[in-house]
């Protein structure tokens, strides 16, 4: 069975017929087109599918599609605006806080829900919101210098 279901994706109204037992994450990619967010552990553990749902990461692996009726829902395609990068994006690029790139959307989602609740983090609250992320390739210096950057530039009026 599906459902009609109402929100806001990536800025955009979307009212779409979702089957009931398709996840956020199947949703978006197969459905959508939108390949950015990725498909990783499937169980929740490693973040590389995390999405903002009402500015709040939400792992789309574990979310069923219909259950953002009436939510507003951002993906890493949502990032950046006119060709130029967000803060987040921007962070991770200068501060080299990607290694292979897998598990980057789900981080720079995870960072972009932090610093717009959070403009100026601690470390320890980086590390925190950061938690349900999972890197495999590298420590996490240089993502949390990402950050950090980040967070500067949206002091300087860069969207997170």
């Amino acid at each position: 069975m599906a459902r009609i279901v109402k929100f806001v994706l990536n800025d955009r109204a979307r009212t779409d017929a979702v089957p009931n037992n398709i996840l956020l994450l199947d949703y978006l990619r197969e459905i959508v087109g939108l390949t950015g967010t990725k498909t990783g552990c499937d169980g929740g553990e490693c973040g590389a599918c995390t999405v903002l749902i009402d500015d709040k990461p939400v792992l789309s692996c574990l979310t069923l599609a219909a259950s953002v009726e009436g939510h507003r829902v951002d993906t890493v395609e949502s990032l950046g605006e006119g060709g130029h990068l967000s803060a987040v994006q921007r962070g991770f690029h200068e501060k080299l806080g990607a290694q292979c790139g897998y598990c980057t959307p789900g981080f720079i989602m995870a960072s972009a829900g932090l610093l717009r609740k959070n403009p100026n983090p601690t470390e320890a609250e980086i590390l925190e919101a950061l938690g349900s992320n999972i890197c495999r390739c590298t420590g996490y210096v240089k993502i949390i210098e990402a950050v950090q950057f980040a967070a500067g530039l949206r002091a300087q009026g860069i969207a997170p």
